[in-house]
């Protein structure tokens, strides 16, 4: 079985909420000081973890991720750097890890090459945010062979346009929040809560949302209406301050979850 069915499974036994910080490798933590953030993040509740890919053109983020890839890109981060991290993971905890990267990079290493060696270190799911429905197959087909998820992004968007989108999706579907890039709101859009419960009816696996989730107040504001939150820019924008310093921040969000 998948580690994020594990792991998911666990979270419905106990009837809670899926946590998943976003964190980036290279930028402000080494490959080594990335990992052991990842595990202090296990223990602190995280249900699946993802790692970004750095990208130079990373169109689905915002400022605070972009700047992150920018300054893992300008300290040498490859490919290479991440998959290792994830390895060194794996050498103490079995926690789900996600890896976000855009399709030039799986593109350029080749499609299996790619998909193969991120199951070799230990990845357990893919989001590829830049690839449209009509053009996954090939990555899924891969998916598949190495026993990796391809987790889907759902937009707002035509009932029919999700049902496609989630049709055979496994792990979790990730509900982008706003249409837009990645980044902190102070509150989430209008119809937020309406959407998620259309997208309720029409997945029958863990639904989480991601984009804007910033703090407490906005974890509160959709807990009952999903199965877990995921937060990116808010944990990038602490990691130059320190590995304390996110540990801080996502024990303040968990609070979100109880209130």
């Amino acid at each position: 079985m998948n580690r994020i069915d594990v792991y998911f499974n666990k979270v419905k036994e106990n009837n809670g909420k899926a946590l998943i910080p976003f964190v980036t490798c290279g930028a402000d933590f080494t490959v080594e000081e990335t990992a052991d953030l990842v595990i202090e993040l296990e223990k602190e509740g995280a249900t699946v973890v993802e790692i970004g890919i750095p990208f130079r053109d990373p169109l689905a983020d915002g400022p605070v991720i972009q700047n992150a890839y920018t300054k893992a890109i300008a300290n040498g981060t490859k490919v290479k750097d991440v998959f290792k991290c994830v390895e060194l993971i794996r050498g103490k905890s079995e926690v789900p890890v996600v890896l976000m990267v855009y399709f030039n990079v799986v593109y350029f290493r080749g499609i299996e090459n790619f998909i193969r060696e991120a199951a070799e270190s230990g990845v357990d799911g893919l989001i590829v945010p830049d690839v449209p429905l009509e053009e996954r197959g090939e990555i899924i087909k891969a998916c598949e062979e190495n026993g990796l998820y391809l987790i889907p992004l759902v937009a707002r968007t035509s009932k029919d346009r999700i049902a496609a989108i989630t049709k055979d999706a496994k792990g979790f579907v990730y509900c982008v929040s706003t249409n837009g890039t990645t980044g902190e709101r102070t509150s989430l859009d209008s119809g937020t809560h309406e959407y998620l419960e259309e997208v309720r009816k029409i997945v029958d696996i863990p639904m989480c949302i991601g984009f804007g989730i910033s703090s407490k107040e906005v974890v509160q504001e959709v807990k009952d209406y999903c199965d877990g939150v995921i937060v990116g820019s808010a944990i990038v924008k602490r990691m130059p301050e320190g590995k304390q310093a996110v540990i801080d921040f996502v024990k303040d969000l968990k609070e979100g979850f109880n209130s």
